[in-house]
């Protein structure tokens, strides 16, 4: 880069240029794998004293900007070569835009004077990305590149927050231009989420005011949209205004602590009592939730006729699957602080019957649930996995747990003892082989203790990423359940089929705590659930290198779901609720 004497012009590349603009808003780390069209962008990187990690796949390195972005409600970045590069972005893209994850993709794009001459790698990477995406940007003037990457942190932070592709074509990359100094400014709103935030209508407000005063058995509904918010405070006044229970969504465990008493945990799909508190209810305050299918346990909750209230930033998703009585269309902090402050000044009632229920349906299920978490079976049962992880893990401890098998059991199971992000799950397109990549994106945000929770099936999409952790040094404790199957679709296969029905869900037995130590890991293998608390203890007080400890869970596919899932078709007399 020349300045020249006056400081009023500055001739850089554009791989420079879009480094130095980067810079300008504080950025984590950057997840990505070179090629030649960024190299410029490397060499800037490096002079600016940016941390970039090179990971082994590109689906890797934005499912830790995602979890990293997650756990700090910063943006997370990553970057992508031409071609297969960008391609292989595209499963971890849809996860963070369906979550609603800010996420900023650089991405390498072909030399515009070449382009379509079946240059290597070349392929319609914009026509796969575009709709995996918020907003797809490409560079088409080098002058432009300041301008453009303040763009693209603006999408990837306002309103329903989300992922942005930012294309470079080779030859703005490597270009030099005189860029004004003036022009490298950005904008500090959008250094976080949410970086603008609305309220609902004045009278949208009064009209759910006018829902909840006659209501005599009122639950909230929170979903992620109360962690992207940082709704946690006025979730919880608005609570002890109406004095109602709270129910949370996978991607809202932490919206408020577990253990809360106004908590009653996990609805939809699996449920510990939410959804029976929700079906007697008469009157819902949904939060910051899109109400999908896995909430809804496919479309059955909330009954009919039940009045809603739905306060979400995304006014699509307000009514998109059942009828709405009001729609709050704004930021659930400013949404929930405005219901909050027209029910202030009426006193909570009391709803003593109503409590007195949820009291007696929490002590049924802890008395149903308590046999399993204290199960002594081996290979261990993922209640006492989970319930050794409640008893050991400290309140700001992070979970981050793969899409599928891990997310349920510890959705429903694993308690979060303060408000706050403390739990992490790829629940917005739900593919595993996030658990891994998670763990690492949540350590980098200077979370701790970081422990991550994966399948063997999951474990196996990305245990290559390992060597990224070693070489790092990353401190974080992966938990690899070990089943020896693709647990879910083999329990599903067993509730529908029956027992013996099984095709293409077994996996080999492997030792994973052997494989861990070849990447230089510690290593841990748990087959007794008497191991466990020490084997937990031991990896949280490992330093300077990951734990990878592998718990041998039942074989038996009866016993593999926490509990009966809402689309099989006919359930074993032997399959109960956890």
């Amino acid at each position: 880069m020349i300045i020249n004497s006056q400081e009023s012009t500055r001739i850089c590349s554009g791989g420079r240029a879009i480094a130095e603009m980067i810079k300008l808003y504080e950025p984590g780390p950057i997840f990505g794998m070179g090629g030649f069209q960024m190299l410029p962008f490397y060499e800037g990187a490096r002079q600016l004293g940016m941390r970039h990690i090179l990971i082994n796949d590109e689906r890797a390195g934005a499912f830790a900007a995602d979890a990293y972005a997650r756990a700090t409600g910063r943006p997370g970045l990553c970057d992508a070569t031409l071609g297969p590069g960008a391609t292989n972005l595209v499963t971890a893209l849809v996860e963070s835009l369906n979550a609603g994850i800010p996420i900023v993709a650089l991405v390498g794009d072909t030399h515009r004077s070449h382009s379509w001459k079946n240059m290597t790698q070349e392929t319609r990477q914009e026509e796969l990305l575009r709709p995996a995406v918020k907003e797809y940007l490409r560079v088409e003037d080098i002058a432009r590149i300041p301008e453009l990457v303040r763009r693209a942190f603006s999408v990837a932070t306002s309103g329903r927050p989300g992922p942005v592709v930012l294309a470079v074509p080779e030859d703005i990359a490597h270009a030099e231009h005189h860029f004004a100094a003036a022009d490298f400014w950005a904008d500090q709103r959008a250094t976080r989420v949410p970086s603008t935030r609305s309220s609902p209508a004045p009278d949208a407000v009064q009209d759910a005011v006018a829902v909840l005063e006659g209501a005599q058995r009122p639950v909230i509904l929170a979903g992620g949209g109360v962690h992207l918010a940082d709704a946690y405070a006025e979730l919880a006044a608005l609570a002890e205004t109406l004095n109602a229970p709270v129910a949370h969504t996978l991607s809202g465990k932490g919206a408020l602590s577990c253990l809360d008493d106004r908590s009653i945990g996990l609805f939809g799909r699996y449920s510990r009592f939410a959804n029976e508190i929700i079906d007697s209810a008469d009157a819902l305050v949904v939060v910051g939730s899109k109400l999908g299918e896995i909430a809804t346990k496919r479309y059955t909750i909330p009954r009919a006729g039940i009045p809603i209230v739905h306060l979400d930033n995304t006014a699509e998703e307000l009514g998109r699957y059942t009828k709405i009585d009001v729609a709050l269309w704004g930021d659930a902090k400013e949404g929930l602080s405005r219901l909050h402050e027209a029910l202030s000044d009426r006193v909570p009632p009391q709803r003593t019957s109503f409590w007195q229920e949820i009291a007696e349906r929490r002590t049924a299920w802890e008395r149903e649930a308590e046999p399993r978490y204290a199960s002594a079976d081996s290979p261990v049962h993922m209640a006492r996995l989970i319930n050794e992880m409640n008893t050991l893990l400290p309140p700001e401890a992070v979970v981050v747990a793969d899409g599928g098998f891990a997310s349920h059991w510890t959705g429903l199971l694993y308690n979060t003892k303060q408000a706050g992000r403390g739990y992490i799950s790829d629940r917005g397109f739900a593919s595993i082989g996030y658990g891994l990549p998670g763990a690492m994106g949540a350590f980098l945000a200077g979370r701790s203790p970081v422990i991550g929770l994966t399948g063997d099936g999951g474990f196996n999409m990305t245990v290559g990423e390992l060597e990224t952790a070693v070489r790092e040094k990353m401190e974080f404790v992966l938990l690899v359940v070990n089943n020896a199957a693709s647990g879910y679709v083999k329990a599903l296969q067993h509730a529908v089929y029956g027992p013996g029905s099984y095709e293409s869900s077994d996996l080999s037995e492997l030792n994973y705590a052997r494989i861990a130590e070849a990447y230089g890991c510690l290593g841990i293998r748990v087959d007794d659930p008497g191991q466990l608390a020490g084997a937990l203890t031991r990896a949280l007080a490992e330093r300077g290198r990951p734990v990878v400890i592998d718990v041998a869970v039942t074989r038996d596919p009866a016993q593999m779901l926490p509990a009966v899932d809402s689309r099989t078709l006919k359930v074993e007399a032997g399959d109960r609720p956890a």
